[in-house]
């Protein structure tokens, strides 16, 4: 299970127009769910996501976690990062999982984090979103469990 994590001042999905879900200050979080992905691993990447120390403290160090700060998560589902790029000039998406396991997991992931006491909302899943932000930093991550 792979996670792309940007620190955000604001992020937003829309769907054919219409905003369904926006935070404020906190990550947005695209996720790719891979064929040997399961419950396991989306709740270890959960847990890894709610604590990864990405916010500043005092001394301007990052220290804090999304929790810490009173941030909230944005989830977006986004297959591509399951992607094999190796050769050629075409991604493959061999390695992605089905759309039915990859639903499952992608809302047992969000879930999961808000088990830790933080704001979260989710992208439509199997939908042409747009998704808008504004990267603080820039600061981007990729988590892979």
């Amino acid at each position: 299970m792979i996670a792309l994590l940007q620190r955000v001042k604001q992020a937003s999905v829309s769907v054919q127009s219409q905003k369904i879900a926006s935070i404020s200050h906190g990550i947005l979080v695209f996720v790719g769910v891979e064929k040997e992905d399961d419950e396991t691993k989306a709740n270890r990447l959960a847990q890894r996501v709610a604590g990864y120390r990405i916010f500043e403290d005092r001394e301007g160090k990052t220290n804090l976690s999304v929790k810490e700060v009173g941030g909230e998560v944005l989830v977006v589902s986004q297959f591509t990062l399951a992607a094999d790029t190796k050769k050629g000039m075409r991604p493959s998406f061999s390695n992605a999982a089905s759309p039915e396991i990859a639903n499952q997991l992608y809302l047992h992931f969000a879930g999961e984090i808000e088990k830790h006491g933080i704001s979260v909302q989710t992208g439509q899943f199997q939908a042409d979103m747009e998704v808008a932000l504004i990267n603080d930093g820039p600061m981007t991550f990729q988590l892979k469990i």
